[in-house]
């Protein structure tokens, strides 16, 4: 009974007022008509996000810029190395004080005649941080990556003896000698890329070096080492502050 009075109202609205109806038509099919506007809408263009590539912009001079002098490494060598070495099997010996060099994804290692593989522990972590900020380096200038290349780590008294026999230039009281200096080359670069892959694009030696200097300068200028730009000798010859 409660419906059939319902309806009846409703009929009876509708009778006296046909404008309600009509209104209430026009909105509904004004609803249906118009799709979300989402679905209007053309799907984003994927947007390209280029890189910004840094400039490589090197040091102004060479010598200039890294002229720390044996002597004045030789002062930071005695602060924070070991006890002169005497031999390989002293160095073996001295584990507690001096951390292995060896295979390393920011640097390699080349074939070592007249040193040892040693560090200290805290010219090791430099050596670590100098090769990841080459890396770094490099990614963000646009430079393929490339591992530096370490030439000569921690000697013994005899191997000191043993290189100024063959060297007149070579120093008696090497900062090697103490476990806190290492030499990278800086002519000579390890390529880094996938043996089965493709060929990475060919990159001069001189705009690695341009790179490297770079890092190194910022190194230096934070008071982490101590360099030396060695022309003959083809390397950076740093001992760790």
């Amino acid at each position: 009974m409660g419906f059939v009075a319902v309806v009846v109202v409703l009929a009876c609205v509708r009778w006296a007022f046909p404008s309600v109806a009509a209104s209430g038509k026009s909105k509904v099919e004004t609803v249906a008509a118009s799709p979300d506007k989402q679905t209007l809408t053309a799907p984003a263009k994927k947007q390209t996000i280029k890189r910004r590539r840094h400039r490589i912009n090197s040091v102004p001079n060479y010598l200039a810029a890294f002229p720390d002098t044996n002597a004045v490494q030789l002062v930071a060598a005695n602060k924070w190395g070991v006890t002169p070495v005497k031999n390989r099997q002293d160095a073996e010996s001295r584990k507690r004080e001096l951390v292995y060099v060896g295979a390393n994804p920011y640097y390699h290692v080349d074939p070592l005649y007249s040193s040892i593989p040693y560090l200290v522990p805290r010219a090791a972590v430099l050596l670590q941080d100098i090769g990841q900020a080459f890396f770094d380096s490099l990614y963000v200038k646009g430079v393929p990556m490339h591992k530096l290349i370490v030439t000569s780590v921690l000697r013994s008294q005899e191997d000191v003896a043993k290189l100024r026999r063959r060297n007149g230039n070579a120093t008696e009281n090497s900062c090697h000698l103490y476990g806190t200096t290492f030499d990278i080359c800086y002519n000579r670069y390890r390529t880094v890329e996938n043996p089965k892959g493709p060929s990475r694009r060919m990159v001069r030696n001189d705009t690695l070096k341009w790179v490297l200097s770079e890092v190194l300068r910022d190194m230096r200028e934070q008071k982490r080492c101590y360099i030396k730009y060695e022309v003959k000798q083809g390397c950076f010859h740093m001992t760790v502050r």
